[in-house]
């Protein structure tokens, strides 16, 4: 992977096209030796552009893959040019996936990552993992999530822990993570959630 990596940031999946996206330039690459053969001893260059073919789709394949990082997703490809885009994981608002018999079989798939940003939805076609792609990217956002509102609440614990004389900043904090918790479990609705966390901090 190219693209250098953020302070704090980690990598956690990494992802390539399927194998079988060589199939088709190794099936050009026998068959260009075959011919060779029969033809003889004029037929020695005849591999070489079937190989060459077979090389670049080999780089293609190597240089084309999905970074998931604890913040991102990171799409890297090119063979003569270097290209990279990335999408927060706090813009993703949805990742699908879908694999046909073949792919169930032989573990290849097309996943579907919807952002906010202008483009609106990517699809990657004939990918390694694709249900791992889709799983990690998913448990990513939550794991952000979380870190997120345990960053804010202990934010707002220090912001009124000065005036704060039963309750530390501690355990305001430990609270506001435990109202999002119950949050994500859907226990509590995001109207009760806003309305216990900020009674919490007027307490």
């Amino acid at each position: 992977m190219r693209t250098k990596l953020k302070k704090g940031e980690s990598l956690v999946l990494l992802i390539r096209p399927h194998w079988l996206t060589l199939a088709l330039p190794l099936l050009f690459a026998v068959a260009g030796i075959v011919v060779g053969i029969l033809i003889g001893s004029y037929g020695y260059f005849i591999p070489l552009i079937p190989f060459c073919y077979l090389w670049y789709k080999i780089v293609q394949r190597n240089n084309n893959l999905w970074a998931i990082t604890n913040l991102r997703v990171i799409d890297e490809y090119g063979v003569f040019s270097y290209n990279s885009k990335e999408s927060p994981l706090d813009k993703i608002n949805n990742v699908t996936y879908n694999q046909s018999i073949w792919g169930r079989v032989f573990g290849f798939g097309n996943v579907q990552i919807q952002t906010a940003a202008e483009v609106g939805s990517t699809t990657y076609y004939t990918i390694e993992k694709p249900k791992e792609l889709k799983d990690t990217i998913t448990q990513m956002q939550e794991e952000y999530k979380k870190a997120q509102i345990k960053t804010q609440a202990q934010e707002l614990a220090d912001a009124i822990s000065s005036g704060t004389q039963h309750q530390s900043k501690r355990d305001v904090a430990a609270e506001i993570e435990k109202l999002f918790e119950l949050k994500q479990k859907g226990i509590l609705t995001e109207s009760e959630f806003t309305a216990r966390k900020k009674k919490i901090l007027e307490e």
